[in-house]
C-alpha cells in the first residue's frame, strides 16, 4: 500500500470525523430551552437578563451569536473565565448542551438594554466618541473598530454590546481594566479597558445601552 493512498484515507477519515462532530455539536433550539431552565434565575425566561442600580447586573442573552455564547460557557467550564456560579452551572453542561442552549439564546428576540436612561448628555455625548470615533489622545481604538457598526457584533470573538445592560458592561469593562477578565487571546479589551477612566468606561457603558439591540428595534424608532 502506497503512502499516497495512505495519506489520502487517513484525509478522508479526518474529514469525517471531524463533520461528524460538527453535526453532533450543532444546536438544537428545543433542547436548548429545556437545558436552560436553571439559567431563567438570572437571565430571566425571555433572556433579557437584568440591570440592578449600584448592584449586580447579568447580561441579556437574548439575541447574542450562538458561538459566542457557547464559548463564553466553555471559558468558564475550563476556567478562562473566572465567575464561581457560572462555572457551577456551566460544568453542568456536557458540549452537546452548551450548544443547545447556546441556540436557544441566540434564537431569542432581543430585549432592550437598562441603565443608561439616567446618564446626561454630557456623559452620552462622551459615550459615543469612545464607541464610533474613540480616542486617540489617550489611544484608545473605538469600540465599533471591533463590535462592527452600531455594536451589534462581529462573530464568536465581538459581541454584540449594543443595547446590553449599562451595569453589565461596566462591570466587563472594569474587569478587563483589572486583570480579573482575560479570556481574549490577543488582550485586545484588557489593553484599550486600561487606557479607559472610570468615567469613560460608565459613559460607554450608559451610551450602548441605549442603542437599539436589534435591527428589527431600529427600524421602528
Amino acid at each position: 500500500m502506497n503512502n499516497t493512498y495512505v495519506s489520502r484515507v487517513g484525509l478522508c477519515v479526518g474529514i469525517t470525523l471531524i463533520a461528524a462532530g460538527a453535526v453532533a455539536q450543532e444546536g438544537n433550539m428545543e433542547r436548548g430551552q429545556a437545558a436552560a431552565a436553571s439559567c431563567s434565575a438570572c437571565h430571566q425566561a425571555d433572556g433579557s437578563g437584568m440591570n440592578v442600580p449600584d448592584g449586580e447586573s447579568w447580561p441579556r442573552l437574548a439575541g447574542l451569536d450562538a458561538d459566542y455564547i457557547a464559548k463564553q460557557l466553555h471559558d468558564f467550564k475550563a476556567g478562562r473565565r473566572d465567575n464561581a456560579t457560572m462555572a457551577t452551572f456551566a460544568n453542568m453542561l456536557n458540549d452537546q448542551q452548551i450548544a443547545d442552549v447556546a441556540a436557544y439564546y441566540s434564537q431569542l428576540p432581543a430585549t432592550q438594554g437598562q441603565g443608561g436612561d439616567e446618564a446626561n448628555e454630557t456623559l452620552l455625548a462622551r459615550g459615543q466618541q469612545l464607541a464610533e470615533r474613540g480616542d486617540w489622545n489617550a489611544y484608545i481604538v473605538s469600540c465599533q473598530s471591533c463590535h462592527g457598526p452600531g455594536g451589534k457584533g462581529v462573530g464568536d470573538t465581538f459581541p454584540g454590546i449594543a443595547g446590553q445592560h449599562a451595569g453589565y458592561i461596566h462591570t466587563q469593562l472594569t474587569a478587563w481594566k483589572n486583570e480579573t477578565r482575560s479570556n481574549d487571546p490577543q488582550n485586545l479589551m484588557g489593553a484599550i479597558a486600561k487606557r479607559m477612566s472610570d468615567d469613560d468606561i460608565q459613559a460607554v457603558s450608559a451610551w450602548y445601552a441605549k442603542q437599539p439591540a436589534s435591527a428589527d428595534q431600529e427600524s421602528t424608532q
